[in-house]
């Protein structure tokens, strides 16, 4: 099966050329390397995440296999759906699926669904691939979407990663595409941000799910970082920094309703 891509010459673009030096812009190829096991990267319009995505990936030394977890903007497909196999068309050529690792975690997982649909015409994930095709053409990825549900649910799911992970030895960076608030002005969007990402940071996804819903924070991918969240903290993370917060105001100058965007290493 092969997954087209939906966005491009619309969040990045559709040429390999010019999206090859657009992600030149976005990234510090002379950043240092360092080991990382997760992820937190956004998903808008290149012209206004682009920046915070490519400060993310700058800093991190990409396995041969990336997890991506996105959340499903669209509402089509099965609510916690996995592809164990194909590949994703991309400008920069294909992108294909670690079959081996996402059967595992298909069969290790009770919630997680063989499905394409919820993938055919979502976002999340599609926009983080030319940022890992640039720094490692070679890579193969497990696309994983989810929807809304509760933390037992997340944990489960990030759970089976990590428990994957562990019995096959298997060297993964983990992925969770969000982004921060949404439609909210400046100021507030930057408060609200701020309270999901010190949860983020203390690597406290059940607190995250509680701030969410107490703050009424409009975070997109908040289902994501929980996974991601329980899978590495499964894996041994004791640590995550902020690498880069901006929001789509600071490109477009309309600070009355803005679009948050925050990218998080964990290690």
């Amino acid at each position: 099966m092969i997954r087209r891509a939906q966005v491009a010459g619309q969040f990045y673009p559709a040429s390999s050329s010019a999206l090859i030096r657009q992600v030149e812009q976005l990234v510090d190829q002379k950043e240092k390397k360092e080991d990382a096991l997760g992820l937190v990267s956004p998903h808008a319009g290149y012209i206004y995440s682009g920046g915070v995505a490519g400060a993310c990936f700058s800093k991190v030394e990409l396995s041969k296999t990336v997890i991506i977890l996105g959340p499903n903007h669209t509402g089509v497909g099965r609510p916690f759906s996995i592809m164990v196999s194909g590949a994703w068309q991309m400008p920069l050529g294909n992108v294909e699926i670690d079959a081996t690792i996402a059967k595992k975690i298909l069969a290790e997982s009770k919630y997680l669904q063989d499905d394409i649909e919820a993938h055919k015409y979502e976002h999340s994930i599609e926009v983080q691939l030319p940022f890992l095709q640039f720094f490692a053409p070679e890579v193969k990825i497990v696309p994983i979407i989810v929807a809304g549900a509760d933390f037992t649910t997340y944990n489960e799911i990030g759970e089976a990663i990590a428990k994957v992970l562990n019995e096959t030895d298997k060297d993964c960076l983990i992925v969770a595409s969000s982004d921060m608030s949404h439609y909210e002005r400046q100021q507030k969007a930057k408060v609200n941000d701020n309270l999901a990402i010190e949860a983020i940071l203390k690597l406290d996804g059940e607190e995250l799910l509680k701030r969410i819903e107490k703050f009424n924070i409009t975070m997109c991918g908040y289902g994501p970082v929980v996974c991601m969240l329980s899978a590495t903290k499964e894996l041994g993370a004791e640590s995550a920094r902020l690498i880069k917060y901006q929001t789509s105001g600071d490109t477009s100058g309309d600070y009355s309703s803005v679009v948050g965007y925050a990218g998080i290493v964990v290690q």
